[in-house]
């Protein structure tokens, strides 16, 4: 089996749990998909990674992070010995820690060695068992390595505290199960109702059963960022996934993502992807991403 192919496969239909190596090209365009990725860096002095719209000059060891719906690109790398994890969103949003972690380090997307070395190591020794078992093609082998990636979160959410400062967190990050259920909940039902009329900051409170001063604190405590923004990202998501959709009209794509108006919907889109959704949906969509 060919395991450089990793992108030409639907994968979030056939698989919780895939991985790839053996690259011959050093770089892969702009893309997005709906399941996350998780790239372990290879050797040689210039290996270079975008996410969104941030670059990253990285070395071997470190880790590239890119969540489901984010755009991503490898500029210039070796790929020939990276190593490609590849997870279904579904799988991801199975568990309730699974959410609350991945909430946790939704705006992380680079884990260096040199910085981060004793949790940088306990990720790759992880990541050179769940390859051992992948590539060994033996019985249960998905089932085995989603129990080594579900390690591998354990591990980074071991490790939360170091990235607190770096994502801007508050200090108290940890929240009783209660608080965390609630938040999941508000989470959910936004993603699930992203057209309803009322989706303010006050309402969802009120849904959550807290006041709207502590939902504030709480939400940016469990999402990283302020309510505003993380729905917008959120509309975001759903825009990119219609934009898929050749014979939806751009301002059916904005209407049913929540958006009020094409102008909003525009800048939003522009702020956050760097282009205008037209231009978006040129580039992307018509390569069948």
């Amino acid at each position: 089996m060919d395991y450089s192919q990793y992108e030409t496969l639907d994968f979030h239909s056939i698989s919780a749990f895939n991985m790839s190596t053996g690259h011959k090209d050093r770089s892969y365009h702009l893309h997005w998909h709906a399941y996350g990725e998780i790239i372990l860096v290879g050797p040689g002095d210039r290996n270079i990674f975008k996410v969104n719209q941030s670059s990253y000059n990285l070395s071997e060891g470190d880790f590239v992070f890119a969540w489901p719906m984010e755009m991503h690109s490898i500029v210039d790398a070796d790929r020939e010995k990276s190593l490609v994890i590849q997870f279904s969103n579904t799988f991801l949003n199975s568990l309730l820690d699974l959410q609350r972690i991945m909430h946790f380090y939704r705006n992380l997307h680079v884990i260096r060695a040199e910085a981060h070395p004793q949790l940088a190591g306990k990720l790759l020794s992880i990541t050179k068992k769940m390859k051992d078992i992948f590539f060994s093609e033996g019985q249960n082998r998905e089932l085995r390595c989603c129990m080594y990636l579900m390690d591998f979160m354990l591990t980074l959410d071991e490790h939360r505290r170091e990235f607190a400062p770096e994502l801007s967190f508050l200090s108290h990050n940890d929240h009783a199960d209660d608080m965390v259920r609630r938040m999941i909940m508000i989470t959910d039902y936004i993603k699930n109702n992203l057209t309803a009329d009322d989706l303010s900051q006050s309402v969802m409170a009120d849904k959550a059963g807290i006041s709207k001063d502590y939902f504030s604190r709480v939400f940016k405590s469990f999402t990283g960022m302020n309510y505003s923004k993380w729905l917008n990202m959120i509309r975001l998501e759903k825009a990119t996934e219609l934009l898929a959709r050749r014979e939806m009209t751009l301002t059916q794509v904005a209407m049913l993502s929540g958006f009020r108006s094409i102008p909003s919907f525009n800048r939003v889109f522009h702020e956050e992807k760097g282009m205008a959704p037209s231009e978006y949906r040129t580039l992307f969509v018509g390569e069948g991403l």
